[in-house]
């Protein structure tokens, strides 16, 4: 039987400094993904400025490890985001679990 390994991030420089709480975590399991999270914030919109922000970081990681440019990067992101929201490929479900 092969050894199942889960690959954890560390936990940003910040956070450990001053503490924290985490609201997100997104695993690649089987080629799908699966995500935890918890509520947040009082307000929906700011999830839209959290998405927005991981979709910089993303787009500056891929300038850092490909060819493509920051901007490239973020306009392929931007297209699968509208792509998804237009038709989902699994709309799943949601449970709170924290």
């Amino acid at each position: 039987m092969t050894e199942r390994k889960f690959e954890a991030l560390n936990i940003p420089p910040d956070a450990l400094e001053k503490g924290g709480v985490e609201i997100l975590r997104a695993s690649v399991v089987d080629g799908a993904v699966s995500i935890a999270l918890r509520r947040a914030f009082d307000d929906p919109f700011t999830w839209g400025v959290l998405l927005v922000d991981l979709a910089r970081h993303a787009a500056r990681v891929y300038a850092m490890e490909t060819d493509l440019s920051e901007e490239e990067a973020l306009a392929e992101i931007v297209s699968g985001i509208q792509a998804e929201l237009d038709n989902p490929s699994d709309p799943g479900s949601s449970q709170a679990v924290n």
